[in-house]
């Protein structure tokens, strides 16, 4: 007996139903796709703040400047570390940094709060620590996370190295990069305040 008799006699053939199938299945394909693609993405984020927001005042100067915790999610195939950079691309004397860290381990996916996930490299504080947000002016300024996913372990780097060492030692070791950016602003100057 044919697999076409028992469709057949309820007035549908096997084709009409697969095309039926077809159409389904493609129409559901692209959501698919995109949820795929988003909930994948390398991404670094924090649960103290979203991308955009303002950072919270415990890890800024007025606050017990800490680091915040951060998570890093869907690294790429191949990591050996991780290098951490906090910038703030609009200090009035020029971009800043405020904690350079490498030799991250790559099983790495959280940073707690006030914690040392590496080898921690001289800030532009002059400090092999991390500095939080201090700003003088009235103006939001950003401070720039980014987590470099590296394929090859840094060489030639120690405590004392800067990040003009770091950024050369990374050439060509890149294969992943991923940003959290937050605002800060100086809670003396309010929200009204024009900016100077």
């Amino acid at each position: 007996m044919s697999p076409d008799l028992p469709l057949k006699k309820s007035g549908v053939s096997t084709r009409a139903f697969l095309i039926v199938l077809t159409i389904l299945g493609f129409s559901f394909f692209p959501t698919l796709i995109g949820a795929a693609d988003t909930e994948g993405r390398f991404s670094l984020t924090s649960p103290v703040f979203h991308d955009g927001e303002a950072i919270p005042e415990a890890y800024t100067c007025k606050g017990a400047d800490i680091n915040p915790p951060l998570e890093i999610s869907n690294p790429p195939v191949g990591v050996h570390e991780f290098v951490l950079t906090v910038r703030e691309p609009d200090n009035p004397i020029g971009p800043w940094s405020h904690w350079l860290v490498f030799h991250i381990s790559p099983a790495t996916r959280m940073i707690a709060q006030n914690s040392v996930p590496g080898t921690q490299a001289l800030n532009d504080f002059g400090n092999f620590y991390y500095g939080g947000p201090c700003v003088f002016d009235a103006k939001p300024h950003h401070f720039v996370f980014t987590v470099f996913a590296l394929n090859d372990l840094l060489d030639n780097v120690n405590e004392g190295s800067t990040l003009d060492v770091l950024e050369k030692a990374m050439r060509g070791k890149v294969i992943g990069k991923a940003q959290l950016i937050g605002t800060y602003r100086n809670p003396l100057w309010g929200q009204d305040d024009p900016p100077l």
